[in-house]
């Protein structure tokens, strides 16, 4: 797989009349024609504007059909695109833009004010995509085909800005190859096919808003429906109406959906598949869902994996409850040890992975880079894993999350396992702290069930039969919210500097 199609040249052929895009609520839709048309004219605005093959392209916008234009524009002249974190302040996008150094930046009305503020800031061009100026520079363009070879798998198609949950922002390469591994990977672990529906509606800026599942839906022949972002009750009414048949969301946006007034009503009947991804699904959440026939299936993945690597069958969604399932097609999994070699069945160690869907590095950092790799090849992921003995998976902690509490290995993650199973407990994140007895004790933070109301000094109690004494967190307290990223995911970093 050394050179891969024109991905929206090779839809075109196949569907051309087929909706790839609606955008949710005006009516917009755009086949997969329009699509390769406009991808292919705003390739010829960005080489009109001197911008050639290695250049960077960063965009600033809410979800819309016009990001994945600009996305296969790129592809097709071999610039670089930069999807910008829009919850990120003025401050936090300048060293981000001064490392990526983009020659153009692509805004929506959301954001000029932000726009406006970098290009001052880094004397950068900037667009409005909302403003009749750019559909008028577009319709100017040539549609025909950019005179460029197949696209290169390994090219560096875009770059993801993380901060994972632990810190500096790393730029994580994304390739073609990439791209079509991860559609493997997903795509017959939920059984996608060119009549799936789904809503994109996770933030573009990450992974899952792009990968999960929206580009292989598009890759497959199927139908996007997009939603600026995130809203409960237009989510729900999309499934209701029997819109969408195939779907992922992240653990948050389950619950959040689980506890909207309609979900009780919602009609669940025209639903094929349900993905889970980004961070740990509860349990007891798992089997609310289950109980209205809805087998979330959960997943595992990192940026730096395409994303997916692991994603559980919808028959072991109970039976092996919190597990993200066995590995994909096209990548191989190993739990190693302190030395890197491969342990065996319910073992601990550390998950590391290779395969086409990895990521060649982050850009600009060899160190990074470097370190992120065994010598042999492997990614290491820095989560402890292991696997049982029918070859399911289940990810124990971060490794830097765990902590030394008396002598004895404390990894939070389970000790939130059990909080989560408290019928008041909505949600529930462990951190060591200092302690000058055992060196260190667990702090738990919860977030309370809506009208519910949790009793802190009774939770060590409740926790004695069913966690080792070490691992009984010694403070509780209630909060309203987490830190997250826009996967979901808890900042433990930022959750300990707050005290």
């Amino acid at each position: 797989m050394d050179l891969i199609p024109d991905m929206t040249m090779k839809r075109a052929e196949l569907s051309p009349d087929k909706p790839a895009f609606e955008m949710n609520g005006s009516g917009d839709v755009r086949t997969f024609g329009d699509v390769h048309d406009r991808s292919q004219r705003a390739a010829h605005l960005l080489q009109q504007r001197g911008l050639k093959s290695g250049d960077r392209v960063a965009i600033l916008c809410l979800n819309r059909p016009d990001f994945f234009e600009l996305l296969f524009a790129c592809a097709k002249i071999g610039c670089i695109f930069v999807p910008l974190n829009w919850r990120q302040p003025v401050a936090e996008l300048i060293p981000i833009l001064e490392d990526c150094a983009p020659s153009l930046l692509f805004y929506d009305t959301a954001f000029a004010e932000v726009a406006s503020a970098l290009s001052k800031e880094l004397s950068l061009t900037s667009l409005n995509l909302d403003e009749e100026g750019y559909e008028e520079e577009l319709a100017t363009m040539s549609p025909d085909a950019v005179p460029t070879e197949a696209w290169k798998s390994d090219q560096i198609w875009y770059l993801l800005y993380t901060s994972g949950t632990t810190g500096k922002p790393k730029a994580v390469i994304q390739t073609p190859r990439m791209a079509w591994a991860n559609a493997v990977n997903i795509g017959q672990s939920m059984d996608i096919a060119r009549d799936d529906v789904t809503v994109n509606y996770l933030p573009l800026f990450h992974t899952a808003g792009i990968n999960l599942i929206s580009l292989p839906v598009f890759l497959f022949g199927g139908t996007n429906i997009v939603m600026p972002k995130f809203e409960a009750g237009d989510l729900l009414a999309l499934i209701n109406e029997g819109r969408i048949n195939s779907f992922l969301a992240v653990p948050a946006v389950y619950q959040a959906l689980q506890l909207h007034p309609d979900f009780a009503t919602t009609d669940f009947s025209g639903m094929k598949s349900w993905g889970a991804g980004g961070a740990p699904l509860p349990i007891p959440l798992l089997k609310a869902y289950a109980q209205r026939d809805a087998h979330i299936c959960l997943g595992f993945g990192m940026t730096e994996t395409g994303p997916t690597v692991f994603l559980m069958d919808k028959g072991a969604v109970l039976e092996k409850a919190g597990s993200c399932g066995k590995a994909q097609m096209l990548t191989e999994v190993r739990i190693a040890g302190a030395h890197d070699q491969a342990l065996g069945d319910n073992e601990q160690g550390e998950l590391q992975i290779r395969g086409p869907n990895i990521t060649p590095g982050y850009y600009n950092n060899e160190q990074a880079t470097k370190a992120t790799f065994t010598k042999d090849g492997w990614l290491k992921t820095g989560d402890v894993a292991m696997r049982d003995e029918d070859g399911y998976y289940f990810i124990v902690d971060r490794i830097k999350d765990m902590f030394i509490s008396g002598g004895e290995n404390v990894y939070p993650a389970e000790v939130e396992k059990i909080l989560n199973t408290h019928p008041a407990i909505l949600e529930a994140i462990v951190v060591g702290v200092p302690d000058d007895k055992w060196g260190e004790v667990g702090e738990a933070k919860l977030i309370e069930r809506p009208g519910m109301r949790v009793e802190t000094s009774e939770l060590g109690g409740w926790c004695r039969d069913k966690l080792a004494a070490y691992k009984i967190p010694k403070y509780f307290s209630v909060v309203k919210d987490f830190p997250r990223t826009a996967a979901g995911k808890v900042q433990k970093h930022v959750l300990k500097q707050q005290g």
